[in-house]
């Protein structure tokens, strides 16, 4: 069983900088993959970012790819996802999701934070 809880949301202006960690319970933490969602009203979850267990490969949406970075301290049990030029299409909440098995769709995940809201103003 793994519990994520994510902070770091907020509110700033486009252009701006926020960065969401996703912290983890569990001794095992280091042996899942993490991925990052994103949910607007209206629209499918969409994935984010993603990052191996194993390797530490990370993958990106087309949409955020140069902007965002993911990464994980499993010394720590926390994964962040570092997020620069951030325009009012970023606003959205943010979720976490650990799964044994690295995945893109959201419905592969098996575990999931609260979520967290991002705002991004004009």
């Amino acid at each position: 069983q793994v519990q994520l809880v994510e902070s770091g949301g907020g509110w700033v202006q486009a252009g701006g900088s926020l960065r969401l960690s996703c912290a983890a319970s569990g001794r095992t933490f280091g042996r899942y993959g993490v991925g990052w969602f994103r949910l607007t009203a209206g629209k499918e979850r969409e994935f984010v970012a993603a990052i191996r267990s194993s390797t530490g490969t990370t993958y990106y949406s087309d949409s955020v790819k140069g902007r965002f970075t993911i990464s994980r301290d499993n010394t720590k049990n926390t994964v962040f996802l570092q997020m620069n030029g951030l325009k009012p299409e970023d606003t959205a909440v943010y979720y976490c999701a650990a799964n044994e098995r690295f995945a893109y769709a959201w419905t592969e995940y098996d575990y999931w934070g609260q979520g967290t809201q991002v705002t991004v103003s004009s």
